[in-house]
């Protein structure tokens, strides 16, 4: 018997409205986790220190949330970036649902989680920029 390799599996063949869809919820989302989200913490606006200060992360864990959050909305924009990011993103907005309703009673956990679904698509939908990631971390190393 003998073991075939299997064929590279092709970019899906996404319609024109899709493509647009996909681009634009990645912008709206790189805008927001850069914008609305890691710029405050980066630039220690008051509502985000106080917001670490209750959880006992401080100046350190507000850069360090904000740093990754940054990072991540830049690395949505990246086309070989674009599979891996979404799932980073996500496991950060688990840790922020927890962290709302562990320190915060709750209050904005829903957002994380909202945040969540679009992030899901994007991964989703991305998932053969992986293999390309993969296969260039492969070559470099």
């Amino acid at each position: 018997m003998t073991h075939l390799a299997a064929a590279p599996t092709a970019a899906p063949v996404r319609s024109r409205r899709a493509r647009i869809a996909l681009t634009t919820t990645t912008v709206v989302l790189a805008a927001f986790f850069a914008v609305a989200s890691a710029l405050p913490k980066l630039f220690a606006a008051s509502a985000a220190v106080e917001s670490f200060d209750t959880i006992g992360w401080g100046a350190t864990g507000m850069y360090v949330i904000g740093a990754l959050e940054l990072a991540g909305a830049v690395a949505l924009l990246v086309p070989v970036l674009s599979g891996v990011a979404p799932i980073a993103l996500s496991a950060l907005m688990v840790g922020a649902c927890v962290t709302q309703i562990v320190a915060f009673d709750g209050e904005n956990a829903a957002t994380p989680l909202i945040l969540m679904v679009p992030l899901g698509v994007l991964a989703w939908a991305r998932r053969e920029k992986n293999r390309e990631l993969v296969a260039l971390v492969r070559r470099v190393l």
